[in-house]
């Protein structure tokens, strides 16, 4: 009796596995993905380049005579008018020499004029006459010398601007050349970011005569600069161990806000034309490549690596790797493998970007 109940029970078991069997595989039968075509359009995307942030002039101060440090008459951080004294270097060796010279070229000079008359009388030759001449250029030429390193001595300021750390104290011994401090000329600020080769030839094809293209700055703190900056020079070279070229644009700084040495994010609105786009969604990413599902004419997808030019809001625009007329899966990329053969509904892409956020020129 209990081996009855029992195969009886193990029957029941095995019609009910199989019937789910059936019903799973029917299921999965049933199943229908979306598909749409990618869409060709003009648009633009707004690109992040990092960037360093430079001050249109910015200089060591070094000393240029060798002596001990007798003032300082500025501060780190403070701003410095152009012509501004900064700093003293004890100038008594350099004003004693100034003085020899002074004397020597005194004396040169009543030399000379006493030849002159002599030689207006013509009690001396001429030769003599320029052989005086001669000696007292000399002696003049010497004290012209010996003001210029005295002047040396004082340090003032090239350009108006911002002074950073002082490098020596009051006091020190100073070397020739020994850097004091560093000036910045922040008025003005020079932004630099590199620039990948594709984008440059988008740029370039797309760039209009007398015309500079304007850029964005987003700072540290994800706030955009007050003012707009413009794409103004270009190197004349690429790196050949990045592919990136090297843009600077020019920002105004009327309130000082920028210093150089910061960093930030250039943003530069980049033109694609007949570009083509697909929604961010009918891609998937294996190690940091993306790819999407081709559905071929026989229904299999097929899995297939592409190259982002930019991003949109939920959109790519795709440099390589897919053509217009090529069917991709929309929705359900991870319910497949790759040569699965599929059942489908097919989506104008026109509908699909209608739920979605693209710009469009």
């Amino acid at each position: 009796m209990n081996k009855i109940l029992l195969g009886l029970m193990s029957l029941c078991l095995i019609l009910l596995y199989t019937s789910c069997e059936s019903h799973h595989e029917k299921e999965e039968e049933e199943v229908t993905f979306l598909v749409t075509n990618p869409i060709k359009m003009d648009t633009s995307v707004i690109k992040n380049y990092v960037c360093q942030i430079h001050a249109i002039r910015h200089i060591e101060l070094r000393a240029l005579e060798r002596g001990y440090l007798q003032n300082t008459y500025v501060d780190e951080g403070q701003k410095i008018n152009e012509g501004q004294a900064m700093f003293q270097i004890m100038p008594m060796l350099y004003e004693a020499e100034t003085q020899k010279a002074q004397a020597e070229v005194d004396f040169v000079e009543i030399e000379y004029k006493n030849t002159k008359k002599l030689a207006d009388s013509s009690i001396v030759s001429p030769n003599e006459l320029a052989l005086a001449k001669a000696k007292l250029d000399k002696a003049k030429a010497e004290l012209s010398l010996t003001k210029v390193h005295l002047g040396f001595t004082k340090i003032s300021a090239p350009f108006s601007g911002i002074m950073d750390r002082l490098q020596v104290r009051q006091g020190s011994l100073l070397e020739e050349g020994e850097l004091l401090t560093t000036l910045s000329d922040n008025s003005t600020m020079w932004v630099y970011f590199n620039v990948p080769e594709y984008e440059y030839l988008e740029y370039k094809a797309n760039e209009k005569k007398d015309s500079l293209m304007k850029v964005n700055l987003l700072m540290a703190n994800n706030k955009l600069f007050s003012e707009v900056g413009y794409v103004k020079a270009i190197e004349a070279d690429f790196n050949n161990e990045t592919g990136n070229i090297a843009f600077r644009a020019t920002f105004p700084n009327p309130n000082g806000l920028l210093r150089h040495g910061e960093t930030g994010n250039v943003q530069m609105t980049v033109p694609f034309k007949n570009a083509i786009i697909i929604p961010q969604k009918a891609t998937f990413e294996i190690l940091e490549k993306k790819y999407v599902f081709v559905v071929d004419k026989e229904n299999v997808v097929h899995q297939r690596e592409i190259v982002v030019a930019g991003e949109l809001p939920d959109l790519y625009v795709v440099q390589a790797g897919l053509k217009e007329d090529e069917k991709i899966l929309l929705e359900g990329i991870r319910k497949v493998r790759n040569n699965d053969k599929i059942a489908f509904e097919y989506k104008d892409p026109k509908e699909v970007l209608d739920t979605l956020e693209v710009y469009v020129e």
